[in-house]
């Protein structure tokens, strides 16, 4: 079984690599080449932690496994670790036995900012110049830096209940070039594309703060009770997601599922756009929204592409188990 530690990721993968795993796994997902299996979430009743398991297979790119790990919300202040902690488990599908084990960590964040990413690619109008996010946290810079490289953006305008930490979004933006500007949500109105990625329970982005043709990127609602985005957004929008099933159960959709806006049938599957077998936008003034849960194929497939990487350049250990 190979090893791959959470310090040597950094210096593996990259985010055009974690694009193509992603997008691939989309693809796959909709033709029926690969499913998830049930989630696993569960409060453990110490340290207010959650943890849990992600896994499933995808037959086209022969990956087996699962990603167990949660969130620790005290390990930032007590321990100086970040919140969020994972591991990947990879496993031979035609033999069941165990192929690697993968730090998850950076390459959740990485995959998180790749399927917004690709979601641009294939949802936001070509024209797209300026770019909202909602939130600052750990995760923003990630979806930053993916975003910028799907559109010309010219702008970057962000908003976050602490407004003191934008000044890292306003850093990465500046380094690429790009003006930023903080605002308050109303001003996600000029937004042609917008990144929302917090862990809140109640909305933020109201449908009457989107433009007409905008394109939204609900990243963060991943939990029942959790979002981030009112639900008469969704009912406006032309929804897509990584996997309808979760959306309509812990994503951004459950509400206007719950509301009786939205149905499991209004929601595309944002691997049959990749696909073909679905136009996505067809017109400049659609709002299209994805609602993108973290799927456990996402890992798995982030993972496998990193495995082959360390393998190359002699960054993963060999262990005979």
């Amino acid at each position: 079984m190979w090893i791959v530690p959470e310090k040597e990721i950094a210096g593996l993968m990259t985010r055009a690599a974690a694009f193509d795993a992603v997008e691939q796994v989309f693809a796959a997902m909709a033709a029926g080449e690969a499913r998830n299996f049930a989630v696993v979430r569960e409060a453990i009743g110490h340290e207010d932690a959650l943890y849990g398991f992600k896994g499933g297979f995808d037959r086209t790119g022969s990956t087996l496994g699962l990603k167990a790990g949660g969130y620790w919300p005290n390990n930032l202040a007590r321990r100086g670790l970040i919140n969020h902690q994972s591991t990947v488990f990879l496993f031979d599908p035609d033999t069941g036995q165990p192929r690697a084990m993968v730090g998850g960590n950076l390459l959740t964040a990485l995959r998180t900012a790749a399927a917004s990413a690709v979601s641009i690619r294939h949802l936001a109008r070509a024209d797209a110049r300026v770019l909202g996010m909602i939130g600052a946290g750990h995760q923003a810079g990630f979806q930053l830096r993916a975003a910028l490289e799907q559109r010309s953006f010219d702008k970057v305008i962000g908003w976050n209940r602490s407004p003191e930490r934008l000044a890292g979004l306003r850093a990465i933006a500046e380094e690429a070039g790009i003006r930023f500007e903080a605002v308050d949500l109303p001003g996600m109105m000029q937004a042609d594309v917008v990144i929302t990625i917090t862990s809140a329970f109640s909305p933020s982005l109201m449908a009457d703060h989107v433009r007409p043709g905008a394109y939204i990127a609900c990243m963060g609602t991943d939990t029942v009770g959790k979002q981030e985005v009112e639900a008469a957004l969704l009912a406006r929008a032309t929804v897509f997601a990584d996997e309808v099933a979760q959306s309509v159960t812990l994503g951004e959709a459950q509400h206007a599922v719950a509301q009786g806006a939205l149905g499991a049938g209004d929601i595309t599957p944002l691997g049959a756009v990749i696909n073909g077998t679905h136009p996505g936008r067809v017109a400049d003034d659609q709002v299209t929204l994805f609602d993108g849960t973290g799927v456990g194929l996402q890992d798995l497939a982030v993972a496998a592409s990193v495995v082959e990487r360390a393998i190359a350049k002699g960054g993963a250990v060999k262990f005979d188990i």
